[in-house]
């Protein structure tokens, strides 16, 4: 589980560096990752100071933090 936790956190970084910042809804949607992992991957770039979370609404907006 934890490889394929990194596994997504790469692929979200991957998106992030492309679209700069998102919302969690585009960004479950553009990666095509089952919801919880991407869930626990995003936790663990935050952990690290790789992104930035901030609610939005109903929603969050999540920025690569450089």
């Amino acid at each position: 589980m934890i490889t394929e936790i990194g596994i997504v956190a790469g692929d979200i970084w991957h998106y992030l560096d492309q679209h700069k910042t998102c919302s969690l809804a585009e960004l479950v949607a553009g990666i095509d990752k089952n919801r919880n992992v991407t869930l626990m991957s995003l936790g663990w770039l935050a952990r690290e100071g790789h992104i930035i979370l901030e609610q939005d609404g109903e929603d969050y907006r999540i920025t690569l933090r450089f």
